[in-house]
């Protein structure tokens, strides 16, 4: 089967991500039609993932001051399962950039709740097993920085199969839903990345004003997992309608 074409191609780097048990009730609303909701181990999770986005090219070309950004998420997992395959992908709740021309493009072409907000960044890894590191990600709103941030040590590993990193990790699909109520799905391809279980964490936010109040309790508690993975070169191909039988 032909596949779309590349809609954009970039690296991924540095990518933090603090994992938090919900109740899928909360999700439930945001599902879009033809998918649902994906566990793991029977847990429900949300994940707040923040990003570096570097060598980015729309369409194969680049967009001058666009190339290198930030990116701050809040998203959760779903599944398609098809004839030949289960489709394993996310669902953004939205999605934090400093660059208003690349929000309204993301708003526009995907339909994804993208929002604009001054960004900073802070990206030092370990060099070495003796090394220590840290990521964080801030974001500003109403007048104070937000941020998440996560401390890790020594060498990442390759993903374990079956574990909970390789989960959060290994979604190659994402769904959104559209004005008219139907769901677009895009191809997301990168290889597997190496992790550091994230040896402590943290998220400062005000979530009630980005999320909703119905994340508010959830993600004020201590994430319940966080790591840090070192990413690599990505595909996004053209998002396409989804035809449901």
């Amino acid at each position: 089967m032909t596949q779309p074409p590349r809609f954009l191609t970039a690296e991924w780097r540095a990518l933090v991500m603090l994992n938090y048990v919900v109740d899928p009730a909360i999700l439930a609303p945001r599902v879009p039609v033809g998918v649902t909701l994906d566990t793991w181990q029977g847990q429900t999770l949300v994940s707040m993932v923040g990003f570096r986005f570097l060598r980015t090219r729309l369409m194969g070309a680049p967009v001058p001051f666009h190339t290198d950004f930030d990116e701050v998420n809040l998203r959760f997992y779903v599944r398609r399962d098809t004839p030949t395959e289960a489709r394993r992908g996310v669902v953004f709740v939205k999605e934090i950039v400093p660059l208003p021309a690349l929000a309204w493009v993301a708003r526009a072409v995907y339909n994804e709740n993208y929002v604009a907000l001054p960004m900073r960044h802070t990206v030092t890894l370990p060099a070495a097993a003796a090394d220590r590191g840290r990521v964080a990600y801030e974001w500003r709103l109403n007048d104070r920085w937000n941020h998440l941030a996560a401390e890790v040590e020594g060498e990442p590993s390759p993903l374990a199969p079956g574990s909970e990193a390789e989960f959060i990790t290994e979604h190659y699909w994402g769904y959104a839903r559209q004005r008219d109520g139907t769901s677009l799905e895009y191809g997301v391809e990168h290889p597997r990345w190496n992790v550091w279980r994230a040896t402590a964490a943290e998220l400062d936010a005000d979530v009630t004003t980005l999320y909703g109040p119905e994340f508010a309790a959830y993600l004020a508690a201590a994430p319940t997992s966080a790591f840090v993975a070192d990413g690599s070169p990505v595909i996004v191909r053209r998002g396409m309608p989804l035809r449901l039988p």
